[in-house]
């Protein structure tokens, strides 16, 4: 799924065109029409449709790979794609956790970008790697960035309830989801607590040094088709009012490097007022999907503040926060 989404939002970009699908040998000589079953609501488009599925190895002209291969795949062909010259745009958990890999927010952390120059060097690759964080991720992330700018994050507590679309397809039967709610996603919880130190840590030296926070998670997968919620209390270093944290929400733009990349939502974070908002199925849709919404932003009787905020998972979690990295690397010159 998150596959077709990088066609989605590709086709017609004013920046890339895409010149090459690859995907497992099954599918390796087809149109992409006829190799993949396409599931989002706007028609695959025709150009793309026809073009013939080639192998994952390293072919063509293109300067950029966007990945969303399982991670076990992604370990072994990445590389091999970095180590050709490709600048490759990851969406998988293969490779998050080195310590030479940038794992991007623009809007949060786009001067990790510099780890670029570390991988090459230590690993003598004229390409690279950057990486995507966890989709669930993301939401709490970009909710949390404007907040430790100001005020300084020390403690998180954060409940998910996420959509049966980040599980991929044909993803969660329908009579495990329906009607039910599943307290559980494997793995997810650790990711979450990971990656969340290291986007909002530093680069100290060349090398990325993860901020402390302690943090709890719960996942929960909902039924719901797209749109991952997080309901989240925060201990602060400097505890604002209610009014000091929606302003900050409100009034922050992210990194002037990013604010004119053709993806770069206008204001990434937006807060609702309405006492029963923000919703996945009316909020997950604002400004092409690319924002993180939030709600609810209350005094907590156990830390100091909580809130509520929902992103679309497919797009500002997955394929289009890839596209972002992507835009970032050419307008920061690595593709020159």
């Amino acid at each position: 799924m998150v596959g077709q989404r990088f066609v989605q939002l590709l086709h017609n970009h004013p920046t890339f065109e895409i010149s090459v699908l690859a995907a497992s040998e099954k599918s390796v000589g087809k149109q992409y029409a006829e190799a993949c079953r396409w599931v989002l609501d706007e028609d695959i488009p025709s150009q793309v449709g026809d073009i013939i599925v080639s192998s994952i190895e390293p072919s063509g002209h293109a300067k950029i790979v966007f990945s969303a291969l399982p991670a076990s795949v992604a370990r072994e062909k990445e590389p091999l794609f970095a180590e050709a010259g490709y600048h490759v745009c990851s969406n998988t958990s293969a490779f998050r956790q080195e310590p030479d890999v940038p794992l991007i927010i623009p809007e949060v952390n786009a001067g990790h970008l510099e780890l670029i120059d570390v991988q090459r060097r230590q690993r003598g690759w004229s390409g690279s790697i950057l990486t995507s964080p966890n989709c669930t991720t993301t939401t709490i992330v970009m909710a949390l960035k404007p907040l430790d700018d100001a005020f300084g994050v020390k403690r998180l507590f954060a409940t998910t309830m996420q959509a049966v679309s980040g599980g991929g397809h044909p993803g969660i039967s329908y009579l495990d989801i329906v009607d039910n709610i599943i307290p559980n996603i494997e793995g997810e919880e650790e990711k979450i607590e990971k990656e969340t130190c290291l986007l909002l840590g530093k680069i100290v030296d060349g090398r990325r040094i993860a901020k402390e926070i302690v943090i709890s998670v719960q996942t929960n997968r909902v039924p719901v088709v797209d749109g991952h919620m997080a309901s989240l209390s925060i201990g602060f270093e400097e505890k604002p009012t209610v009014e000091e944290a929606i302003r900050v929400l409100s009034e922050y733009r992210g990194p002037e490097s990013v604010r004119d990349l053709p993806g770069a939502p206008k204001h990434p974070v937006i807060v609702h007022s309405a006492k029963d908002r923000p919703q996945p199925r009316r909020d997950r849709n604002s400004a092409a999907g690319m924002v993180a919404t939030v709600g609810r932003v209350r005094v907590c009787p156990l830390l100091d503040l909580r809130l509520v905020v929902v992103t679309h998972n497919a797009i500002r979690g997955a394929a289009g926060g890839a596209v972002l990295n992507a835009e970032l690397l050419v307008a920061s010159g690595y593709l020159q």
